[in-house]
């Protein structure tokens, strides 16, 4: 249909009255069919997809990542991934609108990637459901390849040089967390046991600021130099965060390998999730990783060596640039966190309270008590330098801030865990690729940090931490009061014949001593014995 219209002009004549008259006519055409317009995220889509196919990335998929499954028709994995890979890059909030725009332009969309069938939103949410561990590790382990398969960024990629002109390369280890909405079922002897969709991805746990009943808890690995993921690992509830630390742990010595860089020049940050001496055995070995750590294990305070520490002045002061607190340092060496190690650098920054509950840290007589571990040397990093490094932290929030806005990875792809994980693998792949492209067409240096040089003169020896004078000897535990918090008691836990307690709910319990006495981490996320159990030993 087509329609025309005049375009009527108005001026006033002599007599002062108004006259109109129609100029030039327009056409307006009109049609039934519906002429939808090209997303805004095609086109990336479109250099992205152009981009796998040159490194060969989708045939390493295609050929190494199998799965096999009868109701998936004539779909291979590398259809779901291609679905995957634009949703991941479009922005859409959900899958259901990122089909409504894609729908229009299925056939050109899997022509970008070699493929001729769009699957249908049901098909790909049970091929995610039906995932296996063993695609997942594939998956993984081709993203990690990749990682280090193009030398984008300089060589070394960034990193910071101590005062004594080391070069070091910093990683950042931390959780994220995604809360689940569950409403109240009935559960009467009338009706069938409820099942929920999110029983297995997620389970009860801590829940931060966010608003649920159940969570699933995410680790993710950060090269923080240049904002290049390294690696995720995820788990429901408050997830095994030792065992994912193990793994991280794997992927940043590989990562380092391929680089060339000892691992005696890759240092750690790590939130206080991981500060105490359970996590930082495992973690810490002769000759490997460098550690920078917020300790939780105030008992420390105790130690004799400590107090007399104490007693001395501070190595150094320091304000925080923009809350304006200031810090006093103590810079203590040699702690032994456990009789039996490990043995690490602790810092104490002392600030007055100014509240009855301060948020981070212990109080003390009016004193606020932050401490932080390291293993890095003194005449390398001074007790400030250490302080900064770890509020420097904050650039790891920023990133997830902005991984949120972009991809927001956290969201649910899928009720299985195999499938969930798969996707947010998919999702940093995405990421390090567009750093990668935007790199490419716009090149900026790496940021590197040069600490000033160590001063000349040698602290005095007042402020050196004096030894342990006496030894510390423990004798046979014995169960302490029964807990009041809807745990359960000392006695409910089973001796193993391998020295280890097991929890009713069948999980194993992670050992972590303190310098006063010992408690014990159930692993079990769902297990109502996730909080510490506390064990009193007689000196």
């Amino acid at each position: 249909m087509c329609l025309r219209m005049g375009k009527e002009k108005v001026f006033p004549n002599k007599g002062g009255h108004l006259t109109s008259m129609t100029s030039s006519a327009v056409d307006i055409q009109i049609s039934p069919q519906s002429v939808p317009s090209i997303p805004s995220w095609f086109g990336e889509v479109t250099l992205v997809a152009h981009a796998l196919t040159r490194y060969g990335v989708l045939d390493a998929i295609g050929q190494r990542v199998r799965f096999a499954r009868r109701r998936f028709g004539h779909y291979d994995v590398i259809d779901f991934v291609a679905v995957l890979i634009g949703y991941t890059l479009s922005g859409e909030p959900t899958l259901e609108a990122f089909y409504a725009r894609l729908l229009p332009f299925a056939s050109l969309f899997m022509a970008l990637f070699g493929r001729d069938g769009l699957p249908h939103r049901s098909t790909l949410s049970r091929f995610l459901a039906a995932l296996d561990q063993p695609a997942v590790e594939a998956l993984r382990t081709l993203f990690q390849k990749d990682l280090v398969a193009r030398p984008t960024f300089a060589s070394p990629p960034g990193g910071i040089w101590d005062r004594e002109g080391k070069h070091w390369l910093v990683i950042d280890v931390d959780g994220t967390r995604q809360a689940a909405r569950q409403r109240a079922l009935p559960h009467t002897p009338e009706l069938p046991a409820p099942h929920r969709r999110f029983e297995q991805v997620c389970a009860p746990g801590y829940l931060g600021r966010k608003r649920g009943e159940v969570v699933r808890t995410r680790t993710t690995v950060l090269q923080a130099h240049t904002h290049q993921w390294l690696g995720t690992f995820s788990g429901a509830g408050n997830g095994d965060y030792r065992g994912e630390l193990l793994r991280a742990r794997e992927v940043i010595a590989s990562y380092a390998t391929e680089l060339a860089l000892p691992l005696s020049q890759v240092l750690i940050r790590l939130d206080g999730l991981y500060g105490n001496a359970a996590p930082l055995a495992d973690l810490l070995i002769p000759g490997g990783l460098g550690v920078v750590v917020r300790g939780k294990d105030y008992d420390l305070l105790e130690l004799p060596a400590v107090k007399e520490r104490l007693q001395h002045p501070p190595d150094q002061q320091t304000t925080h640039p923009e809350s304006g607190t200031s810090r006093a340092l103590f810079d203590c060496l040699d702690i032994a966190l456990m009789p039996t190690g490990p043995v690490v650098r602790m810092i104490l920054a002392a600030h007055p309270a100014s509240s009855s509950s301060p948020p981070i840290g212990v109080m003390r007589n009016g004193t606020v008590y932050e401490q932080f571990f390291t293993t890095i040397p003194p005449h390398a990093f001074t007790p400030a330098d250490v302080l900064h490094l770890y509020l420097h932290r904050g650039s790891f929030e920023t990133v997830l801030s902005d991984e949120d806005q972009e991809q927001d990875p956290d969201r649910w792809y899928s009720h299985m865990p195999c499938g969930q994980e798969f996707c947010q693998i998919l999702s940093q792949w995405m990421w390090n690729l567009r750093l990668e492209c935007g790199q490419q067409l716009s090149p900026t240096p790496m940021r590197m940090t040069d600490f000033a040089p160590a001063p000349a003169v040698s602290l005095p020896p007042a402020v050196q931490p004096a030894q342990m004078e006496e030894s510390v000897s423990y004798g046979p535990p014995q169960w302490a009061r029964p807990s009041y918090t809807k745990g359960f008691a000392g006695a409910d836990f089973s001796l193993q014949p391998d020295g280890t307690l097991r929890c009713p709910a069948g999980h194993p319990l992670y050992a972590a001593a303190a310098s006063t006495g010992a408690s014990w981490l159930c692993a079990g996320a769902v297990c109502s014995a996730s909080r510490p159990l506390p064990l009193v030993s007689a000196p």
